[in-house]
Parts: C-alpha cells; sequence; structure tokens
C-alpha cells in the first residue's frame, strides 16, 4: 500500500509541474481563502490586543459608576445615545466619603458637552471635558505647562480651563497659552493649564478637549445638574468586589432604593475586567465571523479544482486507459487523482499561510511603528487548521473527478482521441 502512495504521490507531482501556470492558477482561490482567514485571524488578534491593552493601561482596579440601570453582559443605555439624569453631584460626594466607601483612591467625575473654543480669529470646535479636581489621579496624564483646577475653583464655579495638547495647537499654534482667555460657548475662560500629548486610548482621544471645572459646566456651559459618569479607582483589585457592594449600599440609600421590595437600581457600576471581557467577547464574535466569509473563498477555490480536475480526466483518458489495461485497480486511480487534488490544496493552503503570515507581521510592524500597542499574534492551531482545511478541500472537491476517472472503461477509454 506504502508503495502505491509513493507511486501515486510521484505521478500527482510530475503531473502538476507539467502544467504549472494552470497549477498555480487553480491554487489561487485556495490561496487567497486560507491566506485571508489567516490574516483575519492574525489581525482581529492584534486588533483585539491594541483593544485590551489600552483598557487595562487605564487599570482594571478602575471602576465606573452610570446612571440608569443595566445588565452587567449589555452596554448601557448611553451606548445608544440616551441620555439618562440619575446620577448627581451629591451622588459623587456620598461615594467619595471615605466612611462609607472605604478603598476608593480617587473619583473622576463627567459631565460631558461639545462646542466651540475660539480666540482672536482662531476656532476650533472640540469636547467639553467638565471634571474635578481628582482627574488626574484617577486617569493619568501630565501637564505640559501650568497647573490644573483645584476643589475650590470647581466649588466656586471658577471660569478656568486646561487645554488638550491638540486644541493648544489649532487655537494658538506656537504662542504662550497660558493667562490668555479663550471664549467657550460664548462665556470667557482663563487658561490656567496645558496637557501633554497622550493620544487615544480606548477609542477616546485625550488630547482634542479641555477640561473645565465639573460645577461650571453643569451650571454655566450645560445647564443641567446631572453626571454623565464617574471614575473610581480602587486601591487594591482584591478590593474590588467589596467596593462595589459598598457603592452600591451607599447610591441606593442615596436614592431611597429599597433592597427588600425588589425595587430596580437607577445607576450601573462596571469593573475594568467587565469591560475587558465585554470587548473580548464583541470582537471575537466580529473575527470569527469575518473569517467565516473569508472561508467562502476556500468553496469557490475548490469547484475550481473541480473542474480543473475533470479537465484533466478528459485530457488524460488514454493513460487512464492505458493504467486499466495493465492492471491498475479503480482504487488506484481514485488514490492518483485524489492525491492530485490533495497536493494542489495543501501548496495553496502552504503558500496562503506563508502569505496571511507575512501580511500580518506586516500590519504589526506598521502598527508599532505609529505607537500603537499591536501584538503580532499566530497560533499553530490556526496554521494547522489551515492546513487540515485546505487539504480536506481538495478531498471533498476531488471525489467526483476521482471517481469518474476510476469508473471509465479500459477499451473506450484507449480509443479516446
Amino acid at each position: 500500500m506504502k508503495s502505491i502512495l509513493k507511486q501515486s504521490f510521484s505521478m500527482a507531482i510530475k503531473s502538476l509541474l507539467a502544467t504549472k501556470a494552470r497549477s498555480f492558477l487553480t491554487m489561487l482561490g485556495i490561496i487567497i481563502g486560507v491566506g485571508a482567514v489567516i490574516l483575519i485571524m492574525s489581525v482581529g488578534a492584534g486588533a483585539q490586543s491594541l483593544i485590551l491593552n489600552q483598557i487595562e493601561s487605564l487599570g482594571t482596579n478602575l471602576l465606573v459608576v452610570l446612571p440608569g440601570a443595566s445588565e452587567k453582559d449589555q452596554p448601557p443605555p448611553q451606548a445608544m445615545g440616551i441620555t439618562v439624569t440619575t446620577l448627581t453631584y451629591d451622588d459623587y460626594l456620598s461615594v467619595k466619603d471615605p466612611a462609607k466607601v472605604p478603598n476608593v483612591m480617587g473619583i473622576a467625575i463627567f459631565s460631558k458637552n461639545v462646542g466651540t473654543t475660539s480666540w482672536k480669529s482662531a476656532s476650533y470646535d472640540t469636547s467639553i471635558s467638565g471634571t474635578n479636581a481628582s482627574y488626574r489621579d484617577v486617569e493619568g496624564g501630565n501637564l505640559l505647562e501650568g497647573r490644573f483646577f483645584t476643589e475650590e475653583e470647581e466649588r466656586n464655579l471658577s471660569k478656568v480651563v486646561v487645554l488638550g495638547a491638540t486644541v493648544k495647537k489649532e487655537l494658538f499654534g506656537d504662542s504662550k497659552a497660558i493667562g490668555e482667555f479663550i471664549k467657550i460657548k460664548k462665556h470667557s475662560f482663563e487658561i490656567i493649564g496645558v496637557m501633554e500629548k497622550r493620544g487615544n486610548v480606548a477609542f477616546q482621544d485625550y488630547d482634542d478637549q479641555v477640561f473645565v471645572p465639573v460645577r461650571t459646566v453643569q451650571k454655566i456651559i450645560s445647564g443641567v445638574n446631572h453626571l454623565g459618569f464617574m471614575r473610581v479607582k480602587i486601591n487594591d483589585r482584591e478590593n474590588i468586589d467589596q467596593a462595589i457592594k459598598d457603592i452600591e449600599f451607599t447610591l441606593r440609600d442615596k436614592h431611597n432604593i429599597d433592597d427588600q421590595s425588589g425595587e430596580s437600581d437607577d445607576f450601573s457600576i462596571r469593573s475594568g475586567n467587565e469591560a475587558m471581557q465585554l470587548f473580548e467577547t464583541v470582537t471575537n464574535s466580529l473575527k470569527y465571523f469575518l473569517a467565516m466569509m473569508a472561508a467562502l473563498s476556500l468553496i469557490v477555490g475548490g469547484i475550481g479544482i473541480m473542474n480543473i480536475m475533470l479537465v484533466s480526466v478528459t485530457e488524460r483518458t488514454r493513460e487512464i486507459g492505458l493504467r486499466k489495461a495493465v492492471g491498475a485497480k479503480r482504487s488506484h486511480l481514485m488514490v492518483q487523482f485524489l492525491l492530485e487534488a490533495i497536493t494542489i490544496t495543501l501548496f495553496g493552503g502552504v503558500i496562503g499561510i506563508i502569505g496571511g503570515v507575512a501580511t500580518s507581521y506586516i500590519v504589526s510592524l506598521v502598527a508599532n511603528y505609529l505607537h500603537y500597542k499591536w501584538d503580532f499574534v499566530v497560533t499553530p492551531s490556526s496554521i494547522i487548521a489551515g492546513l487540515i482545511v485546505s487539504a480536506g478541500v481538495g478531498l471533498f472537491f476531488g471525489i467526483y473527478p476521482a471517481n469518474k476517472a476510476s469508473k471509465l472503461d479500459p477499451i473506450s477509454a484507449l480509443r479516446h482521441e
């Protein structure tokens, strides 16, 4: 049996080499299909690592308190453009109380808006981040010059502003900004600080925004009393579960929510770990869906292989008749033509894998060159799966041509012109 397989494989290789151009064109569908699947899986894993690394860089000991109730495995109402007003500045003061929530290192609160900032003849549309004096303790970020606003300025509705790097560049260029006054929605604000360039982290551009005391944004710019959300930094990851319980108890008491009556919370709390798991689930689903779409080209490639093998059977009818006349069995011909189909798809799969891995590596190099923390990920299981799938395509689509060749009548085959 081994000698038959060896001989059939040798004949299959010779047959493919005899028509190199046609063999390569036949492989193209498999090359593209396998290469696309490897590329999508690798790039998807790299993109996933980028997102998860950025979330992790913010800190896995962070909790996000959002207004409105939502299931932990579902997006919050804000993600669907719904405004919920159940979180207030007084809630922040309650959570800030160490007697109620003892494991808190810092809290950053937010009231977001958008608007036009202007200085002299220059103007720029940007995000207005109303926040508090503890912002940098929670979110990080360094000052390039000047200072951040204080708790006293926050309480007194002071009209002071700290510029993000992009806003400073758009309005002032290389000119000095500290001490100047800009207008935000027609209100005049004194610039007290400029942030260092930070870039994009977890889908947020930290440079394209201005920072204003949260009470000033609420009362003067937006005219609202509610907060958009708050981020709570916990002193240790091991204390996260207890901190969640403490915050839930504090806010339920503040909002007069009776646990015994089964009332629903009008807020939700998300941890950094939950955010990572949610993003991981979403990106995995998208990655596998795209890989399945790319795999459809393997079916097209398989049909092309079946057509070429049928042409090959017609062209080699006399050869098949001669082999049968000298004693070749149906099984021998089946094995030969199946091996030819499998060899084509395996070679195509190998080339596709090499091409997919190389392209993925180039993508990771470019991403890292652009200062994104992008991991190059190609798992052995994806390579093995690529080889198995390509061989399986050859086997499946080679059965019909091989069966047709094995059933040819030797006498009729020898008479074939």
